[in-house]
């Protein structure tokens, strides 16, 4: 096994003052198999071509997602007790069989009730954001498209909606300064991830009640092998769906207007083609690779790429660099809105493709038909200011100016 030295991918600052592209460049050309040592002894191998990560997403069999799927400050473990009982969390038949109960709550129409809803605050949105002259994107807009999803996948109040994005937000972003509220990271995240877990856990109850035809009234009436779901198994993907829902689509959002604004060519032909549209937002996925990586545990002794990876090591699938790979993007490195073919792996491939991917595309089609129809030109107004993590490749503060 080749022995280079250690570039440590699990340290935040790399993602928050380095450039993360050049680092996942230079290895696609000289480690595309990377064992990165935490100097414990442990460590994990960082996979960074697009055909490595499509090998392992395709076999669940060899990676197993039991284990967890984040490296280091996780919300799960492998001896966390969601382990084969939430969807992300599950090989199969488990994984199979919770996908089946959980796609109820993302059918066409649960689709439709979304995208009705992203419209009406992304309408109401910008417009105060066009009356004020700008603001910060980030927090004053993008927060509007998971807020239509909860609305009516969860069927949840303005109180509660507005809760929930703070608690994943702080969640995921619990190594950041900003989004610790007083508290350590570790306390950041646990005290989170029991508060989310209460929300939901008192929406059960209310759904026993008076169910209806949200996510979890479905599930409550759902059977897996002809038994209901336990409450763990709906409380874990409540969670899983709010949090996937909540962080991805608004930091997608962020960096989209943000590569709009660094590619004056590529908003000006956008602002001129509204055909370009389905391209575009394919796009904007391929370019942000919002969600960085995903982890894996190895179940038996493999090679990939002539390196032997051994039973039971973790395995870090880098979305963000593999959707820059030159083998599989001609010109990967420019922002291209008429790219096609455009097979990225924003939302995976195989048995664990996110599920909520159709609601995700519907949100960012609605909101950047929203800004191109109205021939928005946005300016920076001030600093980007980045999410702390390695994980969610985030912009929490977009700055900006907007004219039509």
């Amino acid at each position: 096994m080749v022995k280079t030295r250690t570039i440590d991918l699990g340290d935040t600052e790399l993602f928050v003052s380095g450039d993360p592209h050049a680092t996942w460049a230079r290895l696609r050309r000289e480690r595309p198999v990377y064992w990165n040592g935490t100097g414990d002894g442990d460590g994990f191998w960082a996979l960074t071509r697009y055909r490595d990560l499509a090998r392992v997403y395709r076999d669940p069999a060899t990676f197993s997602s039991e284990q967890g799927t984040v490296m280091g400050g996780s919300y799960r473990s492998g001896a966390d007790s969601a382990s084969g009982q939430m969807l992300i969390c599950s090989d199969p038949p488990e994984h199979r069989l919770l996908r089946q109960q959980l796609h109820q709550g993302f059918t066409q129409e649960m689709v439709r009730r979304v995208s009705h809803r992203v419209a009406e605050n992304v309408r109401e949105a910008v417009d105060r954001f066009v009356a004020a002259g700008g603001g910060d994107f980030a927090t004053e807009v993008a927060p509007m498209l998971p807020a239509g999803l909860l609305r009516a996948v969860f069927d949840l109040d303005h109180d509660q909606i507005r809760h929930l994005l703070g608690l994943t937000r702080a969640m995921i972003g619990h190594r950041d300064p900003e989004l610790q509220t007083g508290r350590d990271e570790s306390m950041t995240l646990v005290g989170t991830q029991v508060e989310i877990l209460d929300l939901f856990a008192e929406l059960i109850e209310q759904r026993r009640r008076r169910p209806g035809d949200d996510l979890v009234s479905l599930l409550l009436r759902s059977e897996i092998n002809g038994r209901p779901m336990t409450e763990s198994q709906i409380l874990y993907n409540c969670l899983n769906v709010a949090v996937g829902g909540d962080e991805t689509t608004p930091y997608t959002a962020t960096a989209g207007v943000l590569a709009l604004i660094e590619h004056p060519e590529q908003a000006e032909r956008f602002r001129r083609d509204a055909d370009l549209l389905p391209t575009a937002v394919e796009e904007i996925f391929r370019w942000t690779s919002t969600n960085a990586y995903v982890r894996r545990t190895a179940t038996r002794d493999v090679e990939i790429g002539g390196t032997l990876i051994s039973r039971g090591q973790s395995v870090t699938l880098w979305n963000a660099s593999a959707n820059r790979d030159e083998e599989q993007f001609p010109d990967a490195d420019r922002f291209d809105l008429a790219r096609s073919p455009n097979q990225h792996l924003a939302f995976g491939i195989g048995a664990h493709k996110c599920i909520g991917m159709n609601p995700a595309r519907a949100e960012i089609t609605i909101l950047f038909e929203q800004l191109r129809s109205r021939g928005l030109r946005f300016a920076l107004a001030g600093p980007v200011e980045r999410l702390r993590s390695n994980f969610m490749l985030g912009i929490k503060h977009l700055p900006v100016t907007v004219t039509r």
